[in-house]
């Protein structure tokens, strides 16, 4: 039986207070934004009971909806301070940018997967996120055209931190992105570029995501 949206509510504040303070997140506006976002509408309808539930989920096409902590984490991980202009490289069913866009004036998002961006557009534009566009392509290679951005982040791991992407980056932008062979040893990293293209890369956390398939990730 579906819950109440005040329950719901209550469900998300619980989700923030054990799963993302408890571990360390404390960018309020983070936190906000977690606490806002109707998880419950970005998840399959069999799934929608485990929305809130501490651990990824799947959304079809051998696809996931991230855990809520790593959503947290690397939105926390771009530094925003409100007003950017974010690239989103995986949309999925569009909860990131759902969570991006509460941050960032303008939130761009490429998904390769037609199904999947079409359910996302549709799901962002009846909850009013205005200010997200979801395009269909490989995210590997950005969006040139729009460029450059003050953060991107990446929902798939990669082989490496593709040169599309680093140099789509405005100076003092920052680019997070789990990095490493799917089942095996991924890490998100951090990339800010500086001046004089100028690139200091972080390894941060040991992550589990689905594969960056596209020109400058994995092969499908």
């Amino acid at each position: 039986m579906a819950l109440t949206e005040d329950s719901y509510k209550k469900e998300r504040e619980r989700m923030v207070k054990e799963q993302i303070e408890a571990r360390g997140i404390t960018n309020p506006l983070v936190l906000s934004a977690m606490r806002e976002v109707p998880r419950h509408k970005f998840v399959p309808e069999d799934m929608v009971s485990l929305a809130y539930s501490d651990r990824p989920l799947p959304i079809g096409f051998d696809q996931t909806i991230s855990q809520p902590y790593i959503v947290a984490y690397m939105t926390q991980c771009l530094r925003l301070t409100g007003g950017e202009k974010v690239l989103e490289v995986g949309t999925g069913l569009g909860y990131q940018a759902a969570v991006l866009s509460k941050i960032a004036s303008k939130v761009y998002t490429i998904e390769r997967i037609p199904e999947l961006a079409e359910k996302a557009k549709k799901i962002l534009k009846e909850l009013g996120y205005n200010n997200v566009e979801v395009i269909v392509g490989d995210g590997t290679k950005g969006l040139p055209e729009k460029a450059p951005f003050d953060g991107i982040i990446v929902t798939a791991s990669g082989p490496y931190v593709p040169e599309t992407l680093k140099n789509q980056l405005k100076v003092g932008g920052r680019l997070v992105m789990p990095v490493g062979k799917y089942r095996y040893a991924q890490r998100i990293v951090r990339v800010t570029r500086g001046v004089d293209d100028n690139f200091k890369e972080e390894e941060l956390l040991d992550v589990l995501f689905v594969p960056l398939i596209g020109e400058y990730g994995w092969n499908e």
